[in-house]
């Protein structure tokens, strides 16, 4: 890849775009991991402006660490980024008080883990919509089309994706062109939806680097029998998680009226 000339390309992208829609520039969710640390810095590279926004919900401190290290390193190599802090913990508190049925059933806590996503969200389009700026996504490639691997309507709901057409690796390539902190270049890539450190290598049962192989063996129209061993399990990691996402990555069904019926 030639990276220098695709985080030109995403910059201009970005900057037309915002520029067509007569809005005043981009506001980004920073949560210390690699894919919000180059959109961020994409961002503010267009040179309109970046509010970078952190949401801790019970946060873990190397997240939160990481996440305030970058936007500080932002804010003094650029004049146009701004920050702000909104906590969601109470916010998150009280909507969990307030529903039945809470336990530690592992479907309870994924379903939490996606509604701070949600919250997430709503909270980038108040800010968005009260400064008047688009709501920049921060999805890879292999998370938006691979293995679905976002909560829909929540770091799903976006107005534009700059880095959604790169793979996790390219995503890694551009963060060290751009100048992302060492410190989250190396931290293992982690959604942050649960209060205690777990990485998307945990969660989802491969690294990105094995993913972004079965990505690729896939369009090829491969199976998981072209396979053995660890090759093969990754395989139908992939798959599994690319069948049933495909609500994610589809676009909304629609019951089409027949016109005899009207």
């Amino acid at each position: 890849m030639k990276v220098e000339k695709v985080t030109n390309h995403i910059v201009n992208w970005l900057k037309e775009y915002a520029e067509g829609a007569k809005v005043d520039g981009f506001v980004v969710g920073v949560s210390g991991g690699i894919d919000s640390a180059v959109t961020s810095t994409l961002c503010a590279m267009t040179g309109l402006k970046t509010l970078c926004v952190e949401m801790p919900i019970h946060q873990h401190a190397d997240h939160v660490s990481r996440a305030q290290e970058h936007i500080i390193q932002l804010g003094k190599r650029f004049g146009n980024v701004q920050a702000v802090h909104s906590d969601l913990t109470p916010v998150f508190d009280t909507f969990v008080r307030q529903m039945p049925n809470i336990t530690t059933d592992p479907q309870v806590e994924l379903t939490l883990g996606n509604t701070r996503a949600r919250l997430r969200m709503t909270t980038l389009y108040y800010h968005a919509g009260v400064n008047g700026l688009l709501v920049a996504g921060t999805g890879n490639k292999v998370e938006d089309f691979g293995v679905g691997f976002y909560t829909k309507y929540g770091d799903g709901g976006v107005d534009l994706s700059p880095i959604a057409d790169l793979m996790k690796s390219e995503v890694y390539a551009v963060g060290q062109h751009v100048e992302v902190p060492e410190s989250i270049m190396q931290a293992a890539p982690s959604d942050g939806l649960y209060g205690a450190e777990r990485t998307d290598e945990d969660q989802i049962g491969a690294s990105y680097d094995e993913l972004e192989w079965a990505m690729s063996q896939n369009d090829l129209g491969k199976s998981a029998d072209d396979f053995s061993g660890r090759e093969k399990e990754v395989y139908k990691i992939f798959k599994s998680f690319n069948n049933r996402n495909q609500h994610k990555m589809n676009p909304i069904p629609v019951c089409e009226i027949p016109s005899d019926l009207r």
